[in-house]
C-alpha cells in the first residue's frame, strides 16, 4: 500500500471518528470548551510522538522519552518556583528555565545516543535503563511530591492563544514542519531513513551510522524537552510522572501513522493525523463516560492490531514479488 494511500485512509478514519463522536454527544463533544481543550492537549502529545517517530525510523525506540521530559521539567521547575519566592527578574528566570530544559534534554539524548551508537547496546534495553535512571533522579529531587507555583508569565507557553490559535498548537505546528523538512528534504533525513531500512547498505554508502544515531536520539530528547516546556506551563507543576501517559500513546500514534516499527519508512503527516485520531477518540470516550483504563486498553489493542496488520501486509507483498499465493501462516 502506497504511503499516500495510507495517509488518505488515516484522514478518512479521523473524519469518521470525529463524526461518530459528534453524533453520540453533539452538545458536549462539539462544545467550544471541548474543542479548545483538545487543541491545548494535542500539542504536547504530538511533539512527544514526533520525538518517538524519529527514533523508530532508525529501527530503535525511546522508552525514556517521557521520563527524560519529566526530569528536564523538574530541573526547570526549581528555577521557576524559586523565582516566585525570591522575587527575581521573571523574564530572565523563564529564559533560564527554558534553556535548562533544552540543555538537559540534549545531555539526556547524548547519553542514550552514546550507549546505543558507540557501545552498541540494544535501544530498548538502553532506554528502559535510562527511563528507570531518570525516574530515580526525579524521585530523589522531588521526594515524590510536586514542584509548583510558577510565575504567571510562564503560563503563556501552555495556556494562551495568538488570536484564536493556542500557543501550544503554534509550537507543535512549527516543530512538525521542522521535522518534516529535516526528514524529507535534507541529507540527514535520507541518512536516517537508510540507517533504518538497511544499515549494511548505509555503511557501504559512506554513512556514519553512529553519528546519525547519536543525532537522532538527541533530536528525540530535544522534542521531549519542548513538550516539557508546554506541560509545565499547562499543569503549573512538575513531578515524576509528568507526561508518563504519553509513552504508550506515542508508540501507538507512530505505528498507526504508518511508520515501520522495524525502521526505514515513516511520514510526519501520518504521525500527526494519528495523534489527532487518538486525541479525538480519547476525548470522545471520556465525554461518554468510558473509564480511563478502558481507553488505555483500546489504545493497546489498536497498537497490537496495527502491528499485526503491518506484518501480514509485509508478508503478502513479499510473496507477491515472488509470484507465490499469500497464505496466512497464523492459521
Amino acid at each position: 500500500m502506497g504511503s499516500n494511500k495510507k495517509e488518505y485512509m488515516l484522514c478518512g478514519v479521523f473524519a469518521v471518528i470525529f463524526i461518530v463522536m459528534s453524533v453520540l454527544s453533539p452538545s458536549r463533544f462539539l462544545s467550544l470548551y471541548n474543542l479548545q481543550t483538545m487543541a491545548f492537549q494535542l500539542p504536547e502529545f504530538g511533539i512527544i510522538a514526533l520525538g518517538m517517530m524519529v527514533v523508530i525510523l532508525t529501527g530503535g525506540i525511546n522508552l525514556s522519552i517521557t521520563s527524560g521530559s519529566a526530569l528536564a521539567g523538574i530541573l526547570a521547575a526549581f528555577i521557576l518556583s524559586g523565582t516566585v519566592m525570591v522575587g527575581s527578574n521573571v523574564v530572565v528566570a523563564i529564559g533560564a528555565a527554558v534553556a535548562l530544559i533544552l540543555v538537559s534534554s540534549i545531555l539526556i539524548g547524548l547519553l542514550n545516543g552514546f550507549v546505543v551508537a558507540y557501545i552498541g547496546v540494544t535501544p530498548i534495553l538502553v532506554t528502559l535503563g535510562s527511563k528507570i535512571l531518570y525516574e530515580g533522579i526525579s524521585m530523589w529531587l522531588t521526594k515524590g511530591g510536586a514542584i509548583s507555583n510558577f510565575p504567571e508569565a510562564y503560563y503563556w507557553f501552555g495556556n494562551e492563544s495568538i488570536g484564536p490559535i493556542p500557543v501550544p498548537l503554534v509550537i507543535f505546528a512549527f516543530i512538525a514542519v521542522l521535522t518534516y523538512v529535516l526528514l524529507e528534504k535534507t541529507p540527514w533525513g535520507a541518512r536516517a531513513h537508510m540507517v533504518g531500512s538497511n544499515p549494511t547498505a548505509a555503511v557501504f554508502s559512506g554513512i556514519n551510522i553512529k553519528r546519525v544515531l547519536m543525532q537522532v536520539y538527541v533530536y528525540s530528547a530535544l522534542l521531549a524537552g519542548c513538550a516539557a516546556v508546554i506541560m509545565l506551563s499547562r499543569y503549573n507543576s512538575a513531578k515524576v510522572d509528568l507526561g508518563s501517559s504519553y509513552l504508550l500513546q506515542s508508540v501507538a500514534a507512530v505505528v498507526l501513522g504508518g511508520t515501520n516499527i522495524a525502521g526505514g519508512s515513516g511520514k510526519v503527516f501520518g504521525t500527526v493525523v494519528a495523534v489527532a485520531i487518538l486525541q479525538v477518540m480519547s476525548s470522545g470516550l471520556n465525554i461518554l463516560g468510558v473509564n480511563r483504563f478502558i481507553i488505555d486498553m483500546i489504545t493497546g489493542a489498536i497498537l497490537i492490531a496495527v502491528l499485526a496488520l503491518n506484518v501480514l501486509s509485509g508478508r503478502r507483498q513479499a510473496l507477491r514479488k515472488k509470484g507465490e499465493p499469500f497464505l496466512d501462516q497464523t492459521a
